[in-house]
Order: structure tokens, then C-alpha cells, then sequence
């Protein structure tokens, strides 16, 4: 049942990982408002491929909430009604969320795959959720657990609408960001806790405390790196998508701060992999660490010296997300073998 349960866990934290992987795809290509309404894409559950589909035609039938494009403006259909030759504006009301009113069929569809990737990892979390009841006995805390995680997905995509509202601003990007790593935590601690993994030996109370300076050390580059990513953006509307060699010409204060800090990263994970190899400590996981803290670094170097070659920024992203689940599960590891250790 354990094994039913945990692999039940890995499905919801893949797919939470696709979504993420989507996140980065909307954020490169600027499709973040290629559906301007939530959670329907102008109206629709499955979005138009033409933007006659948003324009309004005369002797049409129109449907409740259906949405076009006049003037500009967004526009509701308050009820079911057919039109006539002329267009009758007290049949809509305007859509007063935000003025963005515009129909690009890729940036609507890449959003919409990303909404649509978030519909299935909160429902593979619900799954988990119904499929933990019988634990209840045996282990609270997978249940529990479980619940927090729908709860989250919950949270999440309320933010994700906050994002949509607010027109893309910044400060809930990246809390819409934080809170996906929050929910790949949670399912990466239920993950460990539903398994069976070999005991490690005593960790030593200083690599104990390295552990979590690193976990916290990759937060705090995350957070610079979206605000980092959001002078880019800022600078792709001055300069256009074209001129990539000017997106960071005269970087921000964020990206120095942002490249500078990751010299500690590299330092503190550098000094946990030469121990743990030296003590013979068990911590197998630092090898992926390692291995994807030098992607990252190549892909920050491509971005900077070759002009942000095609993929670099989602990847780099996306390696962060990887960099912070490998390194979580490592905190759940010294943290078990502390607690295996006190009770002998």
C-alpha cells in the first residue's frame, strides 16, 4: 500500500515539475497574458485558434460569458441572446479585471497548456489525497500531509488568477513561484516519509547545519533570480525581443548581487560534497547537486556572454526548481538520521 501511495506521490510532483517546466516556457516566450480571463481563456474552456472566433458578427448566437474584442476592450455576455445588425452594448458588460485586450494564438495557447498541466497536477494531488485516507491509523501525517498538498495547489491557483489580474506584476510572480516550490517540498517530505531508504550514519552536527545554509542559500538565489528576470523583461520592452545582446547591457544591482551569490552556492555545496566523500556519509544526492549547480552555472554563462541562446532562461529556472527538490530531500535525509540515531 506504502509503494501504491508513494508512487501515486512522484506522478503530482512530476506533473508539479511539467508545470513549472510551463511556467518558464509562458514567462520566455511572454505568453503570461495569452489568456486574460480565469479560469476560462476568453470565455472559453478550450480557447479559439482565430480571432474571428472574439469578434462580434451580426444574427450570432452569443453565449453567457462568452468574450469578444470590441474597441479594443474586453466584453462579456451577460446572458444567452442572438445578435442583430448592429452591435448592442447593454447585451455586454466590460470586463473590469484589467484593460489587456489582446488575442495572440500562440501565447493563448501556451498559456493554456500551462493552465491545463495545473488542472492535472491538482488532480493527481487529489488523488493522493482520497488514496491516503486508509493511512489515517497508521500515519496521520501522510494524510495530513496529503490534504495540505490540495490545500496548496488550492492557494496556488488562486495566485495564479492574482497573477492574470494584476497584469503579470512582479511581486506575485514570484510569490506564485515560491509557492510551487512550497508544493513540490510538500510532496517530496510525503515521498520520503512513504519509503523505505537505507539508514545513513550520524551526520556530523556542522555538515547537519552546511545542509540547510545550502537549501537556504538556493532560495535566496531564486528570489534574486526573478527579480533579475524581471529587469530583463523590463528591458525587452525598451529595446524589443530582437536585441538580445542589450538585455543585459547595463545590468541592475540584482544581477550582480544575483551573480555574486552564486559563488557562495558553489562554495557551500563544493565543501558538502568533498566531506561527504571524505566521512563516507551516504549523501549520494550531493552528486546531482553538484551535477546541476554546473548546468546552472552554463546556462547563467550563455545568457550573459552568448545573448540568451534559445531555452537558456526556462532551463535555468527549471534547473533552480531541480536544484531546490534535490536539496530539500537532503535536509529530510540528515534530519532522519539524526532522529534514527537518538532512538538507539
Amino acid at each position: 500500500m506504502n509503494l501504491s501511495y508513494r508512487k501515486i506521490a512522484k506522478v503530482a510532483l512530476l506533473l508539479v515539475y511539467l508545470v513549472i517546466v510551463a511556467g518558464a516556457v509562458v514567462r520566455m516566450t511572454g505568453s503570461g497574458m495569452g489568456c486574460p480571463d480565469w479560469p476560462k481563456c476568453f470565455g472559453y474552456y478550450i480557447p479559439p485558434t482565430d480571432s474571428a472566433a472574439l469578434e462580434w458578427r451580426p444574427n450570432f448566437e452569443f453565449m453567457k460569458g462568452q468574450v469578444i474584442i470590441n474597441d479594443e476592450q474586453l466584453f462579456v455576455a451577460r446572458s444567452r441572446f442572438i445578435t442583430q445588425n448592429t452591435i448592442d452594448l447593454s447585451n455586454w458588460e466590460p470586463y473590469t479585471k484589467h484593460d489587456y485586450a489582446t488575442f495572440n494564438v500562440w501565447h493563448t495557447w501556451i498559456e493554456y497548456l500551462n493552465r491545463l498541466l495545473g488542472a492535472l497536477a491538482g488532480l493527481a494531488t487529489l488523488v493522493l489525497a482520497i488514496w491516503s485516507i486508509p493511512y489515517w491509523k497508521k500515519d496521520k501525517r501522510l494524510v495530513l500531509g496529503a490534504l495540505l498538498v490540495v490545500i496548496g495547489m488550492g492557494f496556488q491557483a488562486w495566485l495564479g488568477a492574482t497573477v492574470v489580474y494584476s497584469v503579470l506584476e512582479p511581486v506575485k510572480i514570484t510569490l506564485h513561484m515560491l509557492m510551487a516550490l512550497a508544493i513540490v517540498a510538500l510532496l517530496i517530505g510525503l515521498i520520503k516519509r512513504s519509503g523505505n531508504d537505507p539508514s545513513l550514519p550520524m551526520i556530523p552536527k556542522g555538515i547537519r547545519l552546511w545542509v540547510f545554509v545550502a537549501l537556504g542559500l538556493t532560495l535566496v538565489q531564486i528570489v534574486m533570480g526573478t527579480q533579475v528576470r524581471q529587469f530583463v523583461d523590463h528591458q525587452i520592452d525598451l529595446v524589443g525581443e530582437q536585441a538580445k545582446a542589450l538585455w543585459l547591457a547595463n545590468p541592475s544591482l540584482s544581477f550582480y548581487l544575483h551573480r555574486s551569490f552564486s559563488i557562495a552556492v558553489v562554495l557551500v555545496n563544493s565543501y558538502l560534497f568533498w566531506n561527504n566523500k571524505k566521512q563516507q556519509l551516504g549523501l549520494h544526492k550531493l552528486r546531482w547537486v553538484m551535477f546541476i549547480i554546473g548546468l546552472e552555472i552554463a546556462t547563467g554563462i550563455a545568457m550573459y556572454y552568448v545573448d540568451f541562446p534559445f531555452g537558456t532562461q526556462p532551463l535555468h529556472l527549471v534547473l533552480a526548481s531541480l536544484l531546490f527538490g534535490v536539496q530539500f530531500y537532503l535536509v529530510l535525509e540528515v534530519v532522519q538520521a539524526k532522529e534514527r540515531h537518538k532512538t538507539l
